[in-house]
């Protein structure tokens, strides 16, 4: 797999992965339960830090929250973004509380894997 791959190639580099988890009432295909839970284990072992972005929970901020009536695939990624943008906020812009992702791993797992 590419993940295993790129692992091998930076094995000294933290490697942040940001993964959207699926759900019944946003699906678009019947094998997608599937791919996330196979998907699981090479996270485990080769990616230092995995945020999880619920589907679902995604659905329900557009539809209740931007009271958007039909949310469509472009509007869950924006939230995405969003997301992914807030999250590496600090790596890419200078201040006081600029953090590597070294830190924020620190921070961020409480039980690491031994």
């Amino acid at each position: 797999l590419l993940i295993s791959k790129i692992r091998e190639e930076y094995p000294d580099r933290m490697m942040a992965t940001f993964s959207v988890v699926p759900s019944p009432k946003v699906s678009d295909t019947v094998v997608e339960p599937y791919n996330a839970t196979l998907s699981v284990h090479q996270l485990v072992e080769n990616s230092d830090q995995t945020f999880c972005i619920d589907n679902e929970a995604l659905y329900d901020i557009c539809f209740r929250t931007l009271k958007l009536t039909t949310p469509t695939y472009g509007d869950l990624n924006h939230l995405v973004s969003i997301v992914m943008s807030g999250i590496t906020t600090c790596l890419r812009f200078p201040g006081q509380l600029n953090s590597d992702l070294r830190k924020l791993a620190v921070n961020m797992v409480p039980f690491p894997r031994l």
